[in-house]
């Protein structure tokens, strides 16, 4: 019913962070000099993997006659009973999902980095030989 809501909302969020985040690494990053992996482009993975999800489940809904291009825009607030079922939908699924691909990016980010540190150590090594 509405379980997409929950990560669309999450990718609203981490969105916006990403955007603030950016920006303050640009101003570091100009003193620094330093090439890493920074964290913004791993919320902007995040961000894909959310919006992506929701936009796929709304669309699901939409086929299926769940979502209407009228107020209140889903079929099940139009129905109190119907209502407090889509919202424990919302708990359950919808948050399950987000925090999900919240856990998966996480594992991914971790995976980068580790890799990132394994490439420099390779070329600090490499440099050490010469």
């Amino acid at each position: 019913m509405a379980c997409f809501i929950v990560p669309a909302t999450e990718a609203i969020i981490t969105t916006v962070a990403q955007k603030v985040i950016k920006k303050k690494e640009a101003k570091n990053d100009s003193k620094s000099g330093e090439n890493k992996l920074r964290f913004s482009e791993k919320l902007k993975w995040l961000n894909g993997m959310l919006w992506g999800g929701s936009g796929l489940l709304a669309f699901e809904h939409l086929w299926h006659g769940e979502i209407t291009p009228f107020f209140p825009f889903l079929t099940a607030a139009n129905d109190p009973a119907d209502t407090a079922e889509m919202l424990h939908e919302m708990a359950t699924s919808g948050s399950a999902m987000a925090i999900l691909v919240t856990a998966v990016w996480a594992v991914v980010a971790l995976a980068a980095d580790k890799i990132t540190t394994a490439q420099k150590n390779e070329k600090k090594k490499a440099g050490a030989e010469v």
